[in-house]
C-alpha cells in the first residue's frame, strides 16, 4: 500500500478524512504519503480534539509565515519567534479559521502585545488561504475589518458562533456571506441576539442547524426574570428554509424555573420542517407537551434517517435510535418491557442500531422475545449503558444463540 500512488491515496485519505490519528500516522511512513496527506490535515487544521495550547508546532508554523522585520520587531518585546523554516506552505491548503483556537495558541505576552501578533497572522491568514470554508468567531478577534474579509468569505459554508457576539457583527457577516450551509450557535447570553436571525435570514441554502444553551444561571427565580426569549425570531427564522434544512439539533437548558412562558413557536417551527434526515432534541419545553406530542406523530418526516430526542416516535426511515439519560428509578423492568414490544410492532425496517441509555431493562425473557420476533430484519447492534446487568451465563447463552442466527450484529456485553 506505501507504493500506491499519489491520487489513489489522496482517494483514500480523503475517505478518512474524520479518522485522525490514522491521518496523523500517515505523516510518518514516507515523503509520498506525508505530500499527500498534509492538504487533507491542513484543510481544517483546527477540527482535531487535541490541546492546541500544548501545540508549539502549530505556533511555529503560524509565526514562521511571519516577515523578518516583524519577527525583530516581536524580539525586542521579548515574544519568542521560533525561526525554524517549515517544509510546506501549509497555509496554501487551509480553508479554516478558528478564532476561538488561535486565541489560544498565542495566548503568550501581555494583551496588548497578543493583540499585535493576532493583528500580523490574522493578516497573513487572510492572504494566504485560497478561500475560507469553515469559521470560528467564538474568539476575541474582529477578523472582518481585515479588506480581504470580503471576498475570502463569500464562499464560506459552515459558521461556528456565540450570542454574546455584537448583533453589528452578525450583519456585516450576513451581508458577506450568504452561502452558509451550516451554522452552530453557542447561547451564552440571557437576552436575545437580533443579529444571530438576520445571519440566518439572509442564507439560501442552509442545511444544517445547532443551538447549544451554554448560559451560566444558578437556579435563583431572580436570574431566570431576567431572560428574555432568545428563540422565538430564531425559529422563526428557521421555517424559511424548511425545504433545505435537513439537519436539526436544539439542546435547551430552560427548565421549571421559566415554565410560564408561550414557547409553542419552537413547536410549530419544528412541525414544519419537514426535510429532517437528523433530528437532535434535548429540551423540556418540548417533551413535556402532551398537545405537541401528538401533533408530532401526524408529521411525516419521510426523510429522517437519525433520531436523538427526549421523546420518541417511530419513523418509516429510521436507522439508529438513542433515548434520554434518566428514566425514573424502579421501573427499569416495566420500561424495557414496554419498548420491545413498540420496536416489534413500530420499528422501521431500517433499524440498525439502538442506544439503551440507564433505567431501561430487559428482562431474559422479554430479551428472548425480542430478538425471535427480530427474525427476517437487518442484523441489531445495540449498546446498552448498564452492560454489566447482563454478564451473565443465561444472557450470554442468549446473545450467543441470536449472533449465529444472524438476528444480533453486535451488543456491548
Amino acid at each position: 500500500m506505501s507504493k500506491l500512488n499519489k491520487d489513489i491515496l489522496f482517494l483514500i485519505f480523503e475517505e478518512l478524512r474524520d479518522n485522525p490519528k490514522f491521518l496523523f500516522s500517515c505523516l510518518m511512513v514516507n515523503r509520498v504519503w506525508c505530500e499527500t496527506v498534509i492538504p487533507i490535515l491542513w484543510r481544517n487544521p483546527w477540527r482535531y480534539a487535541i490541546k492546541y495550547y500544548n501545540k508549539n508546532s502549530l505556533y511555529s508554523i503560524l509565526t514562521s509565515y511571519l516577515s523578518n522585520d516583524i519577527k525583530e520587531f516581536f524580539a525586542k518585546k521579548k515574544i519568542n519567534i521560533p525561526g525554524q523554516s517549515i517544509a510546506f506552505d501549509y497555509l496554501s491548503f487551509c480553508k479554516s479559521i478558528n478564532i476561538e483556537i488561535i486565541d489560544i495558541i498565542i495566548s503568550i505576552g501581555s494583551e496588548y502585545n497578543r493583540f499585535l501578533l493576532k493583528e500580523e497572522i490574522y493578516s497573513f491568514l487572510m492572504k494566504k488561504c485560497p478561500e475560507i470554508k469553515y469559521l470560528n468567531i467564538c474568539g476575541t478577534y474582529d477578523i472582518l475589518h481585515l479588506p480581504e474579509a470580503k471576498f475570502r468569505l463569500e464562499s464560506l459554508c459552515e459558521l461556528t458562533c456565540h450570542t454574546l457576539i455584537n448583533p453589528k457583527y452578525f450583519y456585516r457577516l450576513a451581508h458577506i456571506c450568504q452561502q452558509i450551509q451550516s451554522i452552530i450557535i453557542i447561547n451564552k447570553n440571557l437576552k436575545a441576539n437580533p443579529g444571530t436571525t438576520k445571519l440566518i435570514e439572509f442564507q439560501k441554502n442552509l442545511k444544517y442547524f445547532e443551538w447549544v444553551d451554554e448560559f451560566e444561571v444558578e437556579n435563583d427565580m431572580y436570574y431566570w426574570e431576567m431572560l428574555e426569549d432568545p428563540y422565538t425570531e430564531i425559529f422563526n427564522a428557521l421555517k424559511k428554509h424548511a425545504n433545505t434544512l435537513n439537519h436539526f439539533q436544539f439542546d435547551n437548558s430552560l427548565d421549571n424555573y421559566h415554565d410560564d412562558g408561550d414557547y409553542t413557536f419552537l413547536q410549530d417551527a419544528l412541525l414544519e420542517l419537514h426535510n429532517i434526515k437528523i433530528l437532535k432534541i434535548s429540551s423540556p419545553l418540548l417533551s413535556n407537551n402532551d398537545d405537541f406530542n401528538k401533533k408530532l406523530e401526524m408529521v411525516a418526516y419521510r426523510n429522517l434517517e437519525f433520531i436523538e430526542i427526549d421523546f420518541i416516535y417511530i419513523y418509516q426511515n429510521l436507522r439508529s435510535l438513542y433515548f434520554k439519560e434518566e428514566y425514573e428509578k424502579g421501573k427499569g423492568l416495566e420500561y424495557g418491557d414496554y419498548l420491545s414490544n413498540v420496536l416489534i410492532k413500530e420499528a422501521s425496517t431500517n433499524l440498525r442500531k439502538i442506544g439503551i441509555p440507564h433505567g431501561i431493562r430487559f428482562s431474559l425473557e422479554t430479551l428472548e422475545a425480542f430478538f425471535e420476533k427480530w427474525k427476517g430484519r437487518s442484523a441489531i447492534s445495540i449498546h446498552l449503558v448498564e452492560y454489566y446487568l447482563y454478564q451473565t451465563d443465561s444472557y450470554m447463552k442468549l446473545v450467543d444463540k441470536y449472533k449465529i442466527e444472524g438476528v444480533i450484529k453486535d451488543i456491548n456485553i
